[in-house]
């Protein structure tokens, strides 16, 4: 993984959920720009996938469990469209901060992997 990519989706993930979730408390349905965000969110996440597939072949492979940074990658790149499609479907105020919940949620897994790819002995 790169570091500073996996800054910038941390902050992006935690400002989309920041905002859905200031949205939704604020009684707003989900919108353009709520969705939006959390279409942002899954741009990144698909990019960090295209990294980590070419990361091990340019020489820059996990110091941890290679399976586990797969797992949480996998079910980050799942929350934002099933959190959108929940949106979608129940356009309520709560379905807004439900999609703040999983860009946040995220913003934490993509932390994770950070650590699992730098930071353990395998």
């Amino acid at each position: 993984m790169i570091f500073w990519f996996s800054i910038a989706q941390v902050a992006v993930a935690v400002a989309a959920g920041l905002f859905c979730v200031i949205a939704g408390l604020a009684g707003r349905r989900p919108s353009d720009f709520t969705v939006g965000s959390l279409v942002l969110v899954e741009l990144l996440l698909i990019a960090q996938i295209v990294v980590a597939i070419i990361a091990p072949l340019a020489g820059n492979p996990p110091s941890g469990s290679l399976l586990e940074f797969w797992v949480y990658l996998v079910s980050a790149a799942l929350l934002p469209p099933a959190s959108v499609l929940w949106a979608l479907l129940e356009r309520s105020r709560w379905s807004t901060v439900i999609m703040g919940i999983a860009a946040l949620s995220v913003a934490v897994m993509v932390w994770r992997m950070q650590v699992i790819w730098t930071v353990q002995i395998a």
